[in-house]
Formats: C-alpha cells, sequence, structure tokens
C-alpha cells in the first residue's frame, strides 16, 4: 500500500519565495523595456546652433531705428472753404509770420456779412429812435410835473387867502371847501402822475436794455462773419517752411479740408516705431543714444502713443542739447534706447529659439554634445545680442539658441 509524502514546510516556502522573484524580475523587466512615453527626435550637429551661458554685464538697450520730423508743425485748413483765386508763394518757401499764403472766395460768406451788418445797422436805429422817444417823453413828464406842482403852490396860496377871508366873513364856506378839494386833487394828480413817470422810465429802460443786448450779440455775430471772411486770405500764424502745399488757382475745397501746413525749420524730433513686446518697458524721459561719426547726441522720450498698429507703438524723442547739423525731415537715424539699468547677469544669445518658445523652455545639451533635454526656465529682459537669465539655467551649460519649429512637441534630442 502506498504512502502519502508530505511536503515540508520550508518546501513550501521556497516556493512561494521562488514565484515571488520571478514575478519581482518580470516587473523590472517590462519596467525597463517598457516605452517611457517621452518623444525623441535625431537631429544632425551641423543643423544646431550651440551656446554657453555665460556670465557678463546685461545692457538693456534696444536699437531703434527713427525717422525726422519737424518739433512744431502748424496746420492750414479751408475753416470755411470756398475757391482758390490766387496763389501767393509755392512749396517749400520759408515764411515770415503773417505773410499771405493764399486767397480763397465764398459768396455765402459775403452775404452772410453783408446781411449781418444791415440787421446791426437796424437795430442800432432803433435803438436810436428808443432813446430820442425816451428822451421826449421824459421831457413831457417833467413839463406836466412843473404844471402841477406850480398849480398846487397857487391853489395853496388861493386856499390860505380864502381862509382868511372866511374868518373875517367875507366869503362863503362852499367857496373854502371848493378850494380845499381842488387842493387835495392836485396833490393826488401829482402823485399819479410820478407813479406813471416812473413805470412808463421802467418799462422804457428794459426795452432799451433789450436794444442794447440785441446790438451787442448782432455786433459778436459781425465780427464772427467778418473774422471768417478774412480767414479767406490765408496768411501764415508763425515762420517757417510750407509743406504739404499743392493747390491749384480755381480748385474748390470743403469746409475743414487740409491743404497744407508750416514746419519750424530749426528744430526737429524722431518718430520712432518699437515693437509691441517693449511697451510696458517704454517710459517717458529714457534716454537714446545717437551716434554722427565721433560726435554722440542724446536723446529723451518727450511722447509715448497708445495705439498699437501692426505689432507696434509710436514714440517721439526729442534731443536734450544740441541736435546734429545738415539733418532734415524724412532722414533716419539708428539709435540705442536705453530701457534700465546695465547690470551683472547670466546671458544666453538671443536668437531664434525664443520666437518659438516665448522664453518659457530651452534644449540644454549634455556634457557629452550628444543629448539635449527639453528643460522649462525664466527668462528676463532682452536686447539685440543677449538674454537675461533668472532661473533654470546655470553658468557653463551649452543650450541650443537656433530655431525651434519642428521641435515643438519634442522632450529630447539625440545628436548625430
Amino acid at each position: 500500500m502506498d504512502t502519502p509524502i508530505h511536503s515540508s514546510q520550508w518546501q513550501r516556502q521556497q516556493k512561494f519565495i521562488f514565484s515571488a522573484a520571478v514575478l519581482c524580475l518580470l516587473c523590472v523587466l517590462w519596467i525597463w523595456a517598457a516605452p517611457s512615453g517621452e518623444r525623441r527626435l535625431r537631429v544632425e550637429r551641423s543643423e544646431l546652433s550651440i551656446a554657453a551661458v555665460s556670465e557678463g554685464i546685461f545692457e538693456d538697450v534696444i536699437p531703434v531705428r527713427g525717422q525726422i520730423m519737424p518739433l512744431h508743425s502748424i496746420y492750414l485748413d479751408a475753416l470755411e472753404g470756398g475757391r482758390v483765386e490766387k496763389i501767393l508763394v509755392e512749396e517749400g518757401s520759408s515764411l515770415q509770420a503773417g505773410q499771405s499764403i493764399v486767397e480763397f472766395s465764398n459768396t455765402r460768406l459775403q452775404l452772410d456779412s453783408i446781411t449781418r451788418e444791415a440787421q446791426v445797422s437796424e437795430q442800432i436805429n432803433l435803438l436810436q429812435t428808443q432813446e430820442l422817444n425816451l428822451a421826449r417823453n421824459a421831457l413831457d413828464h417833467k413839463r406836466q410835473l412843473n404844471e402841477l406842482e406850480l398849480r398846487i403852490k397857487n391853489t395853496g396860496q388861493q386856499l390860505t387867502r380864502a381862509q382868511m377871508l372866511l374868518q373875517q366873513n367875507y366869503i362863503s364856506v362852499e367857496q373854502v371847501e371848493k378850494l380845499q378839494n381842488d387842493y387835495v386833487y392836485l396833490e393826488r394828480s401829482l402823485e399819479l402822475t410820478k407813479e406813471s413817470q416812473a413805470a412808463d422810465q421802467a418799462l422804457q429802460e428794459a426795452q432799451l436794455k433789450q436794444l442794447r443786448d440785441s446790438v451787442t450779440s448782432l455786433n459778436k455775430n459781425l465780427a464772427f462773419a467778418r473774422s471768417n471772411l478774412e480767414s479767406l486770405n490765408v496768411k501764415a500764424p508763425i515762420a517757417g517752411r510750407l509743406t504739404a502745399f499743392d493747390l491749384q488757382v480755381g480748385q474748390s475745397l470743403m469746409p475743414g479740408t487740409r491743404f497744407g501746413q508750416i514746419d519750424d525749420p530749426d528744430h526737429f524730433k524722431v518718430m520712432v516705431m518699437i515693437d509691441e513686446f517693449y511697451k510696458s518697458r517704454v517710459q517717458l524721459h529714457q534716454q537714446a543714444l545717437y551716434k554722427q561719426g565721433e560726435q554722440e547726441f542724446l536723446l529723451r522720450v518727450k511722447k509715448i502713443y497708445p495705439q498699437v498698429t501692426d505689432g507696434q507703438f509710436r514714440i517721439d524723442l526729442v534731443f536734450t542739447a544740441t541736435q546734429p547739423a545738415n539733418i532734415s525731415r524724412g532722414q533716419t537715424l539708428q539709435m540705442r534706447l536705453q530701457l534700465g539699468e546695465n547690470e551683472p547677469a547670466r546671458l544666453i544669445p538671443n536668437n531664434s529659439f525664443f520666437q518659438d518658445t516665448g522664453g518659457h523652455w530651452i534644449f540644454v545639451v549634455s556634457n557629452d554634445e550628444k543629448h539635449a533635454q527639453r528643460r522649462v526656465i525664466k527668462l528676463g529682459r532682452r536686447n539685440s545680442q543677449f538674454i537675461e537669465v533668472i532661473e533654470g539655467l546655470s553658468v557653463g551649460e551649452h543650450v541650443i539658441v537656433s530655431p525651434y519649429t519642428t521641435y515643438n512637441d519634442i522632450q529630447s534630442l539625440i545628436i548625430n
């Protein structure tokens, strides 16, 4: 009869340990062999531009190109429009203040001026007539008052004599009472006449004031019409050079049409267009440097325009002291605009990679220059040559600074 053989406890543990070891080995092999999910790309060394992270002085300047413009310009507009009758100067002429430039004609303005003059004359005649009537009424009132005062005086004297005669019984009481009533009547008539004269005078003075105000307003309108009429003879408001002037005799212009400008011939500013990337860093009174041969000229930012057009915004620069000789409108100047202080910093070349990454990451080359790994970095200021490194790179490391157009989704590069 067969006897069952029972495995010992040690044998059972050996099987468990062996199974666990095999399982662990399989896991390690799977992790080692499994794909990492990292995208790689093989590139040729000749296709890359590699630069080292260096320590140096960061010059916070940018090169800019500006165009010479007159510092002051006065624009010439046809305020009321009209027909060109005479052209007295030519474009490019040097003008003196008050010198005649062009003469226009405008029938509407001439008729308007004539109409306003007639209205003013009519109102002045009315005013003079009213003043004459007021003077006559004042004389009539004085005459009436004088007559009433004389009658009151005579009646009062008669009443006094009559009262004395009444006491001697030479006249009757009825005669005295009649004189007494006449005296009271005359006094009341005097009071009413004075009140009536005061009311008439106040009314006429109010009418006179209205007429005077009307005449004043019409005179102002007449002066305005005459000034508009005088504006048809355009004169130079300041001394300068006439530019953008192109008119022909007989040409008609609408009101507000600009037909020229007078430029300051001796003082200039520089108009500069700058990439919108620097908009937050450009401030008023920042300095720029222009070199002409061995001479250096300083400028400062005078005005910053808020509008951004085609990725650029405009600033105006003016010379702080002297300006170069023999410069003219439209000439182009190459300058360096100082945005901040020059300070020590870690630097990498300002190259094409920045446009593809925005400065948020870069490929860092290994020591053997056979691999390059993508790394997140933080960059700061830029100038035409270098970019300031704030975080993510150390001095001596090498980075790829050539374009990343085909590397945007790649995590590491294999360099052949």
